[in-house]
């Protein structure tokens, strides 16, 4: 079957849902939603009402990434909670697999990464804002699936650090080694999102409106999405790709923020280090993605220092410097 085929096929199927849900207003067409980098992503409206739908891509398995059903899943679950996510309106299993959701009206910014015109101070307050959504995450009950603790996550980051050209990743074996060396104990998982940051949440004005991109959400260690999290908050962990916002909050304002008065989860240097490697790990696969040719993208080329620094500064948190 022809991609024009499914894609007709996929359009067929989701207006004759929605039309359930619409009577005497036609759904419309299908749009490709640019952005998206897993599964296929459209926007689709019925009288004044718009959906976003994500799809299993024509001739894939729904597996990983393009497993949109689980994505539906979580959606579902989070529905009523104080972490806040689009409705899902629509669900269809049969292959391939898709669902609907509502549209939600918001921008999703990255203050130190994305070319925008938003206030420093705006940009202030929607950093303090997200804080309290992930405690509320991590405390949010969901469905149980298997556990990715410390030992799993390292071992998944070392494969993907060492697909990268070792001329990309000098000094990547000391700090794998020394991450292994240091390899904390477990605490009880959580719900974790796997990419919490704000340019993977729609706000309307300073109020987180819609968390989205569930593709790699978990049930793991807290420290680890928290320690991602706080990546974000400073553009010199990004050379030459990094924007300087003045008066953005430090890691230790966003941790404050974050723990709301609880302790200091132990060995948070150690999730520190290994958010900064997992950020080398993927920066080195695009690029060699790209230098290879299998996706054209000489903006690339702009990450050899941020690679290098990521693995810099991971080695001095875990064995700081005299």
């Amino acid at each position: 079957m022809s991609t024009t085929t499914e894609t007709s096929d996929l359009t067929r199927r989701v207006r004759a849902r929605l039309a359930e849900r619409h009577p005497g207003e036609p759904p419309g067409d299908l749009r490709t939603l640019p952005g998206g980098h897993s599964g296929l992503t459209y926007s689709i409206t019925a009288g004044p009402t718009a959906y976003v739908v994500k799809a299993v891509p024509p001739g894939r398995p729904p597996i990983g990434r393009n497993d949109v059903l689980r994505q539906a899943r979580i959606l579902r679950a989070l529905a009523g909670s104080p972490v806040p996510v689009p409705d899902v309106v629509a669900v269809d299993e049969d292959q391939p697999a898709w669902f609907a959701m509502e549209f939600v009206e918001g921008e999703a910014i990255e203050p130190v990464l994305d070319e925008h015109r938003l206030e420093p101070e705006l940009s202030r307050r929607r950093m303090l804002a997200l804080a309290p959504v992930l405690r509320d995450l991590h405390g949010t009950a969901a469905p149980v699936e298997p556990t990715l603790g410390p030992a799993a996550e390292l071992e998944r980051w070392s494969r993907t650090m060492r697909a990268v050209p070792v001329e990309l990743r000098d000094g990547s074996e000391e700090l794998l080694a020394a991450l292994a060396s240091r390899l904390p104990s477990a605490v009880p998982p959580v719900l974790t999102h796997g990419d919490f940051r704000l340019g993977n949440v729609l706000f309307q004005g300073e109020r987180p409106v819609a968390v989205v991109d569930w593709e790699i959400w978990g049930y793991g260690d807290p420290r680890a999405d928290l320690a991602w999290f706080l990546l974000f908050a400073d553009h010199r962990n990004f050379p030459r790709l990094g924007r300087a916002v003045p008066g953005l909050p430090t890691e230790r304002d966003l941790l404050t923020a974050y723990l709301d008065g609880r302790p200091e989860p132990p060995d948070l240097a150690w999730f520190r280090a290994l958010a900064r490697t997992k950020m080398a790990a993927i920066m080195g696969h695009n690029l060699r993605r790209h230098r290879e040719g299998r996706h054209h993208d000489p903006d690339q080329e702009r990450l050899p220092p941020t690679i290098a620094a990521m693995i810099d500064t991971a080695r001095d948190l875990l064995t700081p410097r005299s």
